[in-house]
Parts: structure tokens; sequence; C-alpha cells
């Protein structure tokens, strides 16, 4: 096996409490693992899956991998020493394989068990830096892994109307960043949980983003979402 010398200690004690989904946007997994494994690129994660479904094992989770790059997630910085992340093998602009999403729920389920991280807290690159990043992509099926318990999926609740102003202040309950301009803060909720959608803003996006403030924001989310 072929291990990532790209990799420092957590830094200020942090520890894993989220997991971080990425596509590796190169055409094969043996392409994606010469570059997590270079030195020169300064790049790595914890996992790389296969479009077979072969799991390796890049970075001790223990350690911190340098995947995530610039971004937050529940207000805070430096993902990376806070996360865990794993790769999948894809160009982005495809399907993710049953073997690869089948090896990815394996590797998940006892990732979050050795950490304690619950389903919230398996998030998309794309959130925590969503005016540099769009993978996993609209392709990946996020609905499958929170039927199993590994991430969520957002509920329909009454919202009120379309409000820009009060949709990014549920979304940054729930973790995204702040101060994100509405139009990159909208795409990024969409590609997750509403990929095929397209247009302005409108009653479905509020009703959703008000059930995950409510159910895991990081305050509770109670007033927002009222």
């Amino acid at each position: 096996m072929m291990r990532s010398p790209n990799f420092g200690p957590r830094r200020d004690g942090a520890r894993p409490e989220l997991v971080v989904i990425h596509y590796t946007a190169m055409p094969t997994a043996a392409s994606a693992r010469d570059r997590l494994c270079d030195p020169a690129a300064e790049v790595s994660a914890h996992w790389l899956i296969s479009e077979t479904g072969e799991a390796e094992a890049l970075v001790d989770e223990e350690m911190r991998a340098w995947h995530a790059g610039a971004g937050s997630w529940q207000g805070c910085g430096d993902v990376n020493s806070r996360s865990i992340g794993i790769e999948l093998a894809n160009l982005g602009d495809r399907p993710f394989p049953e073997p690869q999403m089948a090896a990815l729920e394996v590797v998940l389920a006892g990732i979050l068990r050795r950490w304690s991280i619950p389903p919230e807290g398996v998030i998309a690159h794309s959130d925590l830096a969503p005016e540099r990043k769009i993978d996993p992509g609209p392709r990946f099926d996020w609905a499958r892994l929170a039927r199993q318990g590994l991430s969520v999926w957002p509920r329909m609740r009454a919202a009120g109307a379309p409000d820009a102003a009060r949709f990014a202040a549920l979304l940054e309950t729930f973790g995204y960043p702040a101060d994100m301009p509405p139009d990159v803060l909208l795409r990024a909720f969409r590609l997750r949980f509403r990929p095929r959608i397209e247009g302005p803003l409108d009653a479905t996006d509020m009703g959703l983003a008000a059930d995950l403030a409510l159910r895991f924001g990081t305050d509770g989310g109670a007033w927002r979402a009222s």
C-alpha cells in the first residue's frame, strides 16, 4: 500500500468531529493515489475509495490530512484539524458506482463509530467551501447515506415566503459559512439537497433549510425556524 506523506498533527488538541466527502476529479483511482501520495502536491486524504470499491487508508485518522483547504463549518475554520477526508475516485460528471457507494457506507460507519461523530457531521467539500468547490457534486446520492443513518436529509416544514437573509441565517445555523453571497449559498445548498432545481430561492428551499436549522443547528435553530 502506498501511504501518503502529506499530513501533520491535528492543531490545538482538535479531534475528528466531521467527515468531508470529495471526488478526486481524476481519470482513475491510481492517478488520484499518485497525487495524494506525492509530497510535491501537498494534498492528501485519510481514505481513497476506487470505482470498484477498494478502500485504501492513506493517512492515519488520528493525524491531520490536507484535504479541505480554506473554508469553515459551524463557525470554525481549519477544517483539516477537525475532520476526516474521504476521496471517491470520480471525475464528477458520472454516477458513483454501486461497489463504491457500498464501500463508502462501510468506511463511514466505522469512522462515525470510532470517533462518535453524528450523521450531521458528514458533509460535502462544497458545504464548507461553497465559493471554491462543488464536490462530491450533483451525482452523489446523499439521500442514500441518510437512509443508512450516515448523513442527514431535510424534511419539508412551513417557513414562510422566500427571504434571502433568513435563508442565509438558517443555513448558517446548520453550519454553512457566514457572509456568503446569496447566489453562492443557494447553489451550494441545492447542490447537496436539490441538485436538479434551478431558478430563484423558493418556498421549498426555505422549508428544507428551516428543518435543518431546527433539528441540527448549532444553536438549536428554534427561533430562526419558527
